[in-house]
């Protein structure tokens, strides 16, 4: 098992190996399809993203508003392949991670290896007990999008799967 902490350095990310176990500590970014088609947006406008990109964790999920006494809601990977239109973009701008559910394109893929990323598979299923591992929320751009806005999330020891690398 590899212990990971963000922000990532490439050797972090070039050390892992598929199938592989990993807990993941520190700030995650949610963004969703939605928020995936804004951040290429204001890249194709010159303008800079509302978040670190290097080195950072996008994690597919649109998490739910927290109960009363709760950081977050459930918070769960979404189906990965609908930000395949966006990734190869986002990863030729700067080296990070991406954590969701289901298969990768074989572009996705291909740019994966080309720009030193990888992709990591959280519990589908398993909302409830992934937010029990968020310490704080906050958001931080398009809040209009509602659950599809992008948070930052500090996560303790987030288990997630390498797929892809």
């Amino acid at each position: 098992m590899t212990t990971l902490h963000t922000p990532l350095t490439p050797s972090d990310i070039h050390l892992l190996r598929e199938g592989e176990h990993v807990l993941l500590s520190g700030v995650v970014y949610t963004a969703r399809d939605a928020a995936h088609k804004r951040l290429v947006e204001l890249l194709d406008a010159g303008r800079p993203l509302p978040f670190p990109l290097e080195g950072s964790a996008l994690f597919y999920a649109g998490p739910c508003p927290a109960p009363p006494e709760r950081v977050i809601g459930s918070v769960g990977p979404t189906t990965s392949g609908r930000m395949d239109l966006y990734s190869p973009r986002l990863m030729r701008e700067a080296f990070h991670i991406m954590i969701g559910k289901g298969p990768r394109s074989p572009e996705v893929v291909a740019a994966i290896r080309q720009y030193g990323c990888a992709y990591l598979s959280a519990i589908g299923g398993a909302a409830a007990l992934t937010a029990r591992r968020v310490e704080r929320a906050e958001p931080v751009a398009f809040e209009e999008l509602g659950t599809e806005a992008i948070f930052s999330l500090t996560v303790k020891d987030l288990p997630l799967i390498v797929t892809n690398r």
